[in-house]
Order: C-alpha cells, then sequence, then structure tokens
C-alpha cells in the first residue's frame, strides 16, 4: 500500500511538473460595447433616464447612466430614438412544444415525433423566443420529449443554439391517469405519456430525486386536472426534495383545494390558478409565493377557437381569469408573466401575456416588471437578470415608442441584446468604437 502510494505521487510529480512549467495563455481583454438610446426604463422606479449610456464588459453591464462618456475602444451600438429596457422573461413556456392545431393534437405529437425531432423543434422555438425580446425562459416541463429540454439548455450554453437562458423543469410529476394522454384504450401498453406519472409517496419521491439527477434546475407538478389529484404528503415530498437541492417547485394548480394544497406542501409558485377565489389568492400572498396567471394564452385561444361555440367557452373562461388576476393585484400577490405557449403559432408570442395581464387591470409598469425584475426575483437570479444595473447581464431589448403608454410596444421589439451580443438588430448597425 505504501509502496503504491509513492508510485501515484511520483505519478503526480511527474505529469504535474511540465504543466507548472508551461507559460501561461495569453488573455484577451473582454469586448467592451456601449449602447446608446433616448431613453431607457428603469424597471424599479418605473421611470425614464434620458440619453442612456450602457456600458458592456464581456456579457455584463459595468456602468449604466445618462450620458456616460465612452471609454476609447468601445464599440458603439447607438440605438437613436428608441426606448431601452431589460431583456424580458417569460416564467412558463414549454419550448419542446410545436402541436398541430387539430384534435388530438397532443396525442398525436406523444405517438409520431421522435425525442430528436422534439429537440430540433426546441430549438427552433427557442430562437424565436429569444427575437421576440426574452432572454431568459422558465421552461415548465417539456411535454413528454425525455429530457431534451436539458439538452437544449446545455446546447444554449455551449453557443451551439441560439435561444434564451433556460430554466428546465425536465418531464414534470402528474397522478397517474392525471394528464396527457386520455381517452386511450387500457389494452395500449407502454404509452407514452406527457409527464411523469406518479401514486403514492415513494414514486412521487423517486421520480423528483431522478429528475433532479439528470439536470432539472426546477421541479414542476401539476396538483389538479379539474379537481384535486396528488395529496398534500404527495406534493410534500416532491418540495422537500427540490428545496433540499435548492431548487424551486413550480405547481399547476387551478381550483382553490388544490392551491391550498400546494402552499401547504411549500410551493414557490403557483401556475395558472384561474379559479382561484379570495381565499387562496390571500393564501398565496401570506405564503410569498408567485402566481403566474398565464392569461395570454386565453388570449390566444380565443383569438384561434374553431368554432363559435369554442370561442364562447374561452371567453367566459378569459373573463373570470381577468377578474381572478385584478384581485390578485389588488391583494398584493406577486405576479409573473408567463405565456404557456404550446404552438407554432404561439411560439415567440411571449409578450401577449404583457399585454393581457395590462387588459386585466395591471398599470402598465406592473405589467412590465411581471416580465422583468419581478420574473428574475421568482427564478432567484435577481442579482443577474430583470434590470439594467452594473453587474447583471447584458441582456436588454428595445422599441420604438412608449411602451408606458402602450404595453402592446413589447410585441413589436426590434432590438435584441443578450449578454452584450447582439441577437436582432431592426434599428441600427453598431456604430465604429470610440476614439
Amino acid at each position: 500500500m505504501k509502496r503504491l502510494a509513492r508510485v501515484l505521487s511520483l505519478l503526480t510529480f511527474v505529469v504535474a511538473a511540465p504543466v507548472a512549467a508551461q507559460p501561461a495563455a495569453p488573455t484577451t481583454a473582454p469586448r467592451r460595447v456601449a449602447v446608446r438610446a433616448a431613453r431607457m426604463l428603469d424597471v424599479k422606479s418605473g421611470k425614464y433616464v434620458s440619453q442612456p449610456v450602457i456600458l458592456i464588459e464581456g456579457d455584463r453591464i459595468v456602468k449604466v447612466g445618462s450620458g456616460l462618456p465612452v471609454p476609447e475602444g468601445t464599440e458603439v451600438v447607438d440605438l437613436g430614438t428608441a426606448t431601452v429596457l431589460p431583456g424580458l422573461i417569460d416564467c412558463h413556456t414549454h419550448l419542446m412544444a410545436r402541436e398541430a392545431e387539430t384534435p388530438n393534437a397532443y396525442a398525436l405529437t406523444l405517438l409520431t415525433k421522435s425525442q430528436a425531432t422534439r429537440a430540433l423543434e426546441g430549438a427552433a422555438n427557442a430562437r424565436a423566443t429569444l427575437r421576440a425580446g426574452f432572454t431568459t425562459v422558465r421552461d415548465v416541463e417539456n411535454e413528454g420529449s425525455g429530457f431534451a429540454d436539458v439538452a437544449l439548455r446545455d446546447a444554449i450554453r455551449q453557443g451551439l443554439v441560439e435561444g434564451p437562458r433556460m430554466l428546465v423543469a425536465t418531464k414534470g410529476i402528474a397522478a397517474v391517469g392525471a394528464y396527457h394522454p386520455f381517452g386511450t384504450s387500457p389494452e395500449v401498453k407502454d404509452l407514452p405519456t406527457g409527464a411523469q406519472l406518479v401514486s403514492g409517496v415513494e414514486e412521487a419521491r423517486r421520480a423528483a430525486r431522478e429528475q433532479l439527477g439528470q439536470g432539472a434546475d426546477l421541479l414542476k407538478i401539476y396538483a389538479d386536472w379539474a379537481q384535486p389529484t396528488l395529496t398534500v404528503d404527495e406534493l410534500r415530498v416532491i418540495i422537500d426534495e427540490a428545496h433540499k437541492a435548492k431548487r424551486k417547485a413550480a405547481v399547476h394548480a387551478n381550483t382553490p383545494e388544490a392551491i391550498r394544497n400546494a402552499l401547504t406542501a411549500g410551493a414557490d409558485s403557483i401556475e395558472h390558478g384561474h379559479d382561484a377565489d379570495r381565499a387562496a389568492l390571500e393564501l398565496i400572498r401570506q405564503k410569498g409565493a408567485f402566481l403566474v396567471p398565464t392569461l395570454g394564452i386565453l388570449e390566444a385561444m380565443v383569438q384561434r377557437a374553431p368554432d363559435e361555440a369554442a370561442r364562447r367557452r374561452f371567453e367566459e373562461r378569459l373573463g373570470g381569469a381577468r377578474k381572478m388576476v385584478a384581485l390578485a393585484h389588488q391583494l398584493g400577490v406577486k405576479l409573473a408573466s408567463g405565456f404557456d405557449a404550446s404552438t407554432a403559432w404561439q411560439q415567440g408570442r411571449n409578450a401577449m401575456e404583457l399585454v393581457a395581464l395590462h387588459r386585466a387591470g395591471l398599470p402598465s409598469i406592473e405589467a412590465i416588471r411581471s416580465g422583468t425584475s419581478r420574473a428574475s426575483e421568482l427564478l432567484g437570479l435577481q442579482q443577474h437578470s430583470g434590470t439594467l444595473e452594473p453587474g447583471r447581464y447584458g441582456d436588454l431589448v428595445a422599441v420604438s415608442g412608449d411602451p408606458l403608454a402602450d404595453v402592446t410596444e413589447l410585441q413589436r421589439v426590434r432590438f435584441v441584446m443578450k449578454g452584450g451580443v447582439v441577437v436582432l438588430d431592426e434599428l441600427t448597425q453598431a456604430a465604429p468604437p470610440a476614439k
């Protein structure tokens, strides 16, 4: 044993010595960019900064202010009369979902598309989402594509694919019999499902551990489907596993009982909450949890309803959800933006949610905060994104008009920068470096 130790020690010395003797690799100075515009929205104060200059080194902001001098050798991007604001954040995406707008589309997706196809579709959706101005997303379950969302997240990080920064939930966890596909023959065995289906505390715990072990940044749980499904004990073990791993849990819950169950178990956010009553909303506020109402998708469903009867159903549901959001805002519930896109037409239209929240009664600045500073708080990324401040990522968007006067401007983003790199520019070309 001692001899083995001496041999290993010698090998370590022999291998390490040449490495130590090698000269240090030359370092390259980080790229420096200065972004100018007519005004910048400070989402914290809700006020505009005139003639802002945003100095970026590498992928981070180093200084922001009105009329700042631009250091020599800095690349200048002059956006002219545009309005700049932080890169937008969507807290409820499904980038792996690109369903056809036809009956049984979900089941057909599971049965006819390979995981490779799903991953490629996810890459297309990611690109559309980024170019719409959303530089960060929380992807809350990949709709039966295995762990393809983990691969997409990592490919974006490596620069192989163009897309937003992603936090991914992998498979999602639901009760047996309470998630897609529905209405299938009981004789069909090993049918693919849209989420990982569990029954009982230990199955729930195992699913949570498996998904965290495969790279989940958060866990997505379904607490109801028309009625409550998972028990408080099942919810609690999943959420406990997430919290032990320093991750958060997003819980799909529409009914008041399911919302109470989720919050009792420690949920960090309630997704949808469309049927929440006053007591459920007050409990969300008391627990300090977030509500991600996904109103925009209801507006999209009204727009694309296949017939008049469907349109009336969607309009009724939208009306109830708008009242719920107005009450949540009145009660001081923390609201974060999430669009819930799942079809090719919906992907990249994430700003519909910001507009829908404004239509439901949120002041324009609050709607914008739901997709910037408030969203970053939910994601635990407030030191990295959501505002234009030193130390944050160089993530920003620009629009031609005034988003405080007209929130729909955010549906017409004309410039996108992620990490100091221009992704979309319909306003200008970069000016020569400052001299």
